[in-house]
């Protein structure tokens, strides 16, 4: 049996295996014919040595090569688009158009672009010059970071391809990834590329490196271990968790995106003047992907009225005859339907759904729930459990005022979004429930759905927790992106050529 190697030092090795792994087709629920290796700990530590080797030599590095290494990586993703999308729609279910050719693959070498002009110009790094006391301050590299991508974006979000993965790079820092076990083939051919590009710009053995498993035990060790400098996680709140604790016990950063049901509130002027359109805008954005988004809007709040029920009716109906995806994979599968028996156990009514099934392989009916607003304020924590897929729950509240209680409950999410007349006839409405929303959401949006993200600095895909794990970073939008995996440095009364180079390249635009 042949297993895949391990990116190690520069070098494709054989693994040292702790046991071996296939991913599924999720169509089919066939097992796909690679063998991947779950790594020894020795493998771990040795990507340990490699990346604290690279961090000293990048240290010493023009940022211009940095730069340098991330286009030329994407110049090299985008030359094998067919390839890297074809094995991702077996591995993901993803349609390749447009999903993954025209909006994943291209928002991916964009955001590796972006991080690259970022970290060739140095606006990340803030420099703070106090001439007459001869202090200096700015970010600089952190050191080695380990990123664990999630399992609905193996490109914009993998593990060696996605923002963190660019932001811990155009920091300076190298990069140890970890593959997530549901596309680990799709996240072999990025990291053949990006090493070829490591290979071509003079970068560092060790700059980019990849295991495609480990045991969970070896997982919390590598998060702990001094070599390591800091960590991004992008899955589940359980795995999360896990990965926090470790990180907090030996007080080192760690970047989280876990779980989101992103609210939608909508005010009772925007059900009178548009409930039909806004009950498409939902179901569309619930079927996005099977709801496999971290921004799929989970929870809707409307108050009772006339208005509302026709809106329920409606979404009702749309949810009923949308066509059922594909979703992820069996564990998928299997927790939506848990999430959803948690939801119903806690008060909720099922008003469309009947269980796992009806779509192509891995697959769940398009489910949708209702509470009101009394039994979710008595039940709040269950009520609000992560149902990751294609399924939404709508609370109707009894008064504005309960609305706004509903919110305030509310734990912290990405996104949240209010729906108001387009007269201003909601605008009083609106300001006490956007009074308490914006603190419990990372982005506050208005008339729109939650699921798109762009690629902008003036992004922040974050919130509170627990949709991350600090509410104070995002993990798109450059340069903002790139400061988590970097260091508050100090430089008092050192000598003007000793100063980075950040600190010339500001004064000279002064």
């Amino acid at each position: 049996m042949q297993t895949h190697k391990v990116l190690l030092a520069g070098h494709w090795q054989d693994s040292n295996t702790n046991g071996v792994f296939q991913a599924e087709n999720p169509r089919t629920k066939e097992p796909l014919g690679e063998h991947y290796p779950i790594s020894h700990w020795d493998e771990c530590s040795a990507a340990l040595d490699a990346a604290q080797s690279a961090f000293i030599e990048m240290l010493q590095m023009p940022r211009e090569t940095i730069a340098g290494f991330l286009e030329s990586y994407a110049d090299r993703i985008e030359a094998r688009t067919d390839e890297i999308c074809e094995l991702a729609h077996i591995e993901t279910a993803l349609p390749v158009e447009p999903r993954l050719a025209k909006i994943e693959l291209p928002r991916t070498t964009f955001q590796i672009r972006e991080s690259a002009k970022s970290a060739r110009s140095g606006d990340w790094c803030m420099p703070v010059n106090d001439e007459e006391n001869k202090i200096y301050s700015c970010y600089g590299p952190i050191g080695p970071v380990a990123v664990f991508g999630p399992n609905n974006f193996p490109l914009a979000f993998g593990g060696i391809s996605g923002g963190d993965f660019a932001s811990a790079i155009a920091a300076g820092n190298p990069v140890i990834a970890k593959a997530h076990p549901l596309h680990p083939g799709t996240t072999r051919l990025l990291a053949e590329e990006a090493q070829i590009a490591a290979d071509e710009t003079g970068m560092p053995a060790g700059t980019v490196q990849l295991v495609y498993g480990m045991d969970y035990s070896d997982g919390e060790r590598l998060v702990k271990d001094s070599r390591l400098a800091a960590v991004a996680f992008t899955g589940s709140r359980h795995g999360g968790l896990a990965l926090k604790a470790a990180a907090d016990s030996v007080g080192k950063p760690i970047y989280l995106e876990m779980s989101s049901i992103n609210p939608i509130v909508i005010l009772p002027g925007a059900l009178e003047e548009r409930g039909e359109e806004i009950a498409t805008e939902l179901s569309g954005s619930c079927m996005m992907a099977a709801g496999q988004f971290c921004t799929s809007p989970g929870l809707v709040i409307v108050q009772a009225g006339a208005a509302t029920e026709q809106f329920v009716n409606s979404t009702v109906e749309k949810f009923k005859v949308a066509p059922i995806g594909t979703l992820l994979s069996k564990s998928g599968e299997e927790g939506l339907a848990k999430s959803l028996q948690q939801l119903v156990h806690s008060g909720a009514e099922t008003l469309a759904g009947d269980g796992a099934g009806g779509g192509q392989g891995y697959s769940h009916s398009n489910t949708l729930l209702r509470v009101s607003g009394e039994e979710f304020l008595d039940h709040s924590g269950e009520l609000q459990t992560e149902a990751f897929g294609n399924a939404c729950m709508i609370v109707v509240s009894n008064s504005p005022e309960q609305t706004v209680a509903i919110v305030r409950e509310l734990e912290g999410n990405l996104t949240g979004c209010i729906y108001s007349h387009t007269d201003g006839s909601d605008d009083a409405a609106y300001q006490q429930v956007a009074l308490h929303l914006r603190l419990r959401v990372g982005r506050l949006l208005n008339d729109k759905m939650p699921t798109g993200v762009a690629v902008s600095p003036a992004m922040n895909h974050g919130g509170p927790y627990p949709a991350t794990g600090h509410p104070g970073f995002t993990a798109v939008g450059v340069p903002a992106a790139i400061r988590r995996f970097a260091m508050l440095q100090c430089f008092d009364n050192v000598r003007e050529h000793r100063l980075p180079g950040v600190f010339k390249q500001a004064a000279a635009t002064t």
